[in-house]
C-alpha cells in the first residue's frame, strides 16, 4: 500500500528531527539519564515536529536498548510502538475528543500500570481544543500522575491554553523550521526517492513551506505527481503561484504609474486559472520585504533571499517612501479580507484597489493623506538640496544687488556665472536669465487671517497669490494677472498687508520691501515655485 511521503520520511529518532535542535538535545540527556519530566507541552506551529517528537520520546523512555537517548528502533517495545498495537501508549485528538467524559476515561485508566512497556504514555493532540470542564478534570491529574504516566500535550495556539495547565508542564517551543534546512531535506529526499530536482525548485518549495517540514514534503510529493523533472515553473504552474519576477514587474506598474500592465498582470492571473486570493497573498508577502529593506539597518537577518532577488526588491524599494509602502500594504490587506469573503468579485477589487494604489487622491483615508504629505516632504526636501548648491556656487562670484524700489513688480535677482545659470534648473525663464534665490514664505496663513479681519476685501487676492522671500528678507508676491495687483492698491491692501506682516511677525518686517510680480504663465516659474504649484493642484 502506497504510504505519503511525510509519514515515509517521518524522523525515528531524534537526530532524524530537523531543525529543532534546542529541543532534541534536552530531551535526548533527559533520556540517557532518566530525568523525564511527568509532563511536557509541546507548542508551535503546524509542521515544525510536535507530534513526531511525542512519538519518538514515548519510544525513547520505553526502549530497551537505547542510544544516547534515541530509540534504537529494533527492541519490542520500540517496534510495537512505531506499528501502533500496543495499548500503553494513548494518542488522542483533543479536536475530536473533547470533553469532559473523555478525560475522566483517562483519568480513571491512569492508575493502573502498564501491561507491555515500562511507562504509559498519553499523547494529546491539540490540546487547546478541550473544553473547560475536560480541563478542570485534567489538571489534578497532570500534577501529580503515578510513575509509570507521561503526559505529552501538542498544541499550535499555546495563548489558549489556560495557565494552570501550563505550569503544570514542562514546555518546549518548535519553531518555524529554515528555508536552508528545509532545502537540504527535500533534496535529501528527492535523490533517495529517485525525484529530480532543482535546487532552486526546492529552496521555491522551502520558502512556500513556511516553516513546515511536513507542508513542504506533501508540496514535494505534488510537484513529483507530474513525473518530470521539478523546476521553478513546474511549482509555479502546480501551486497555481506567481513568480517573484512577475510581483516585481506589478509593484513596478504601480510605481510607474503604468495601468495597463496592472490591467494585464490581473487578467493573466484570472486566464491561467490562478487563484486571485494566491495571487494577492503573494504581492503582500513582496511588499512586506520591500518595507522591511526600506526600514531596517539589517534587511538581510529578516529576508530570506538570494542576492539576484536582493538586487531587484532594493532597486523596487528605492522607489517607494514608508509612508507610501505602508499605504499600500493596507490596501492589499483591506482588499484579501473582501476578497475571502466574496469570490464574484476579485478581479474587479484587484483592478481597482492597483488603480488607487498608483494615485493617493483617488481615497481620502488616513493613510493616503500621510503617503501625500510624505510625498510633498520628499519633494521639499530635494528642492532645499538644489537651493542649497545654487547657493554654494554663487559665492564664488560676487552678486550685484539691484535696489528694488518700494511696490516694484520686478523681483531682486543676483548675476552669477554662465555655468550656475545654465545649470540650476528654473532659470530658463527668468528675466535676463538671472538666478532667482527665492523661498516659501512660511507664516503664509496666520497672515491671510490677521488680513481677513483688517480687510476681507482684498484678503482673497493675497490668498490666491504666490509667497515668497528673497535672501535680503524683502517680501515678493506673485499674482496671476494684473487685476488683482489693481484692486490691492484701489482698497488699501498694501498698507493692512504690511500691518498683518508686523502682527504676526517682529519689527524688522516694517522695513522690508513688498514687490508684487505677475506671473502669467505656469511654466515661469522658479524651481522653489514647483512645490508650491504641487501643493495647490493637489488641494
Amino acid at each position: 500500500m502506497y504510504q505519503a511521503l511525510y509519514r515515509k520520511w517521518r524522523p525515528k529518532t531524534f537526530d532524524e528531527v530537523c531543525g529543532q535542535d534546542h529541543i532534541t538535545s534536552i530531551l535526548k540527556y533527559e533520556v540517557e539519564n532518566a530525568k523525564f519530566s511527568h509532563a511536557y507541552l509541546f507548542c508551535g506551529s503546524r509542521g515544525t515536529g510536535k507530534t513526531t517528537c511525542a512519538k519518538i520520546l514515548a519510544k525513547a523512555i520505553n526502549c530497551l536498548n537505547p542510544e544516547k537517548g534515541n530509540p534504537c528502533g529494533k527492541c519490542e517495545a520500540c517496534i510495537s510502538i512505531e506499528k501502533g498495537t500496543v495499548t500503553d501508549v494513548l494518542e488522542m485528538d483533543a479536536a475530536s475528543n473533547n470533553g469532559v467524559d473523555n478525560i475522566r476515561d483517562i483519568r480513571d485508566e491512569v492508575v493502573y500500570a502498564p501491561s507491555n512497556l515500562k511507562n504509559r504514555v498519553y499523547i494529546i493532540d491539540e490540546v487547546h481544543m478541550l473544553s473547560t470542564s475536560a480541563f478542570n478534570a485534567l489538571l489534578k491529574t497532570l500534577e501529580e500522575p503515578p510513575e509509570h504516566a507521561v503526559f505529552v500535550l501538542a498544541t499550535t495556539e499555546i495563548q489558549k491554553l489556560p495557565a494552570t495547565i501550563i505550569s503544570r508542564c514542562q514546555r518546549f517551543d518548535f519553531r518555524r523550521i529554515s528555508s536552508e534546512v528545509l532545502k537540504n531535506r527535500l533534496l535529501y529526499i528527492s535523490s533517495e526517492e529517485g525525484i529530480e530536482i532543482d535546487e532552486k525548485a526546492a529552496l521555491l518549495l522551502a520558502r512556500q513551506a513556511q516553516g513546515g517540514m511536513r507542508d513542504a514534503i506533501s508540496l514535494l510529493e505534488l510537484c513529483a505527481g507530474n513525473r518530470r523533472k521539478i523546476t521553478e515553473e513546474l511549482v509555479y504552474e502546480a501551486l497555481g503561484a506567481s513568480g517573484r519576477d512577475e510581483m516585481a514587474s506589478v509593484i513596478r506598474a504601480v510605481a510607474d504609474k503604468d495601468y495597463d500592465a496592472l490591467f494585464k498582470a490581473v487578467g493573466d492571473a484570472v486566464k491561467s486559472s490562478k487563484d486571485l486570493s494566491v495571487f494577492w497573498q503573494e504581492l503582500i508577502s513582496l511588499y512586506r520585504d520591500l518595507l522591511i529593506i526600506k526600514t531596517s539597518k539589517n534587511p538581510g537577518e529578516y529576508l530570506d533571499l538570494t542576492d539576484s532577488e536582493e538586487e531587484v526588491l532594493l532597486s523596487l524599494a528605492s522607489r517607494f517612501s514608508a509612508e507610501t509602502l505602508s499605504y499600500h500594504c493596507a490596501m492589499l490587506e483591506e482588499a484579501l479580507l473582501t476578497m475571502q469573503k466574496s469570490n464574484t468579485i476579485k478581479r474587479i477589487l484587484a483592478e481597482l484597489t492597483l488603480v488607487r494604489m498608483c494615485d493617493a487622491r483617488l481615497n481620502t483615508g488616513a493613510e493616503a493623506m500621510l503617503e501625500r504629505i510624505a510625498a510633498l516632504e520628499n519633494k521639499l526636501k530635494n528642492i532645499d538640496s538644489l537651493t542649497n548648491t545654487a547657493a554654494t556656487l554663487s559665492v564664488s562670484s560676487e552678486p550685484t544687488k539691484a535696489t528694488p524700489e518700494k511696490n516694484s513688480r520686478r523681483v531682486p535677482v543676483f548675476e552669477d556665472n554662465e555655468k550656475f545659470r545654465e545649470d540650476f534648473p528654473g532659470n530658463k525663464n527668468t528675466p535676463n536669465n538671472q538666478a532667482r534665490l527665492l523661498k516659501p514664505y512660511r507664516n503664509r496663513a496666520e497672515v491671510i487671517e490677521k488680513l481677513n479681519s483688517y480687510n476681507p476685501m482684498i484678503a482673497p487676492f493675497f490668498k490666491d497669490a504666490g509667497w515668497y522671500t528673497d535672501p535680503d528678507g524683502n517680501i515678493v508676491l506673485k499674482f496671476k494677472n494684473e487685476f488683482s495687483i489693481d484692486n490691492i492698491k484701489n482698497f488699501g491692501g498694501d498698507e493692512d498687508f504690511r500691518k498683518a506682516l508686523l502682527s504676526v511677525g517682529n519689527s524688522a518686517m516694517s522695513n522690508v520691501n513688498i514687490m508684487y510680480e505677475v506671473v502669467s504663465d505656469k511654466n515661469d516659474k522658479d524651481i522653489i515655485n514647483e512645490i508650491i504649484y504641487a501643493a495647490d493642484e493637489e488641494n
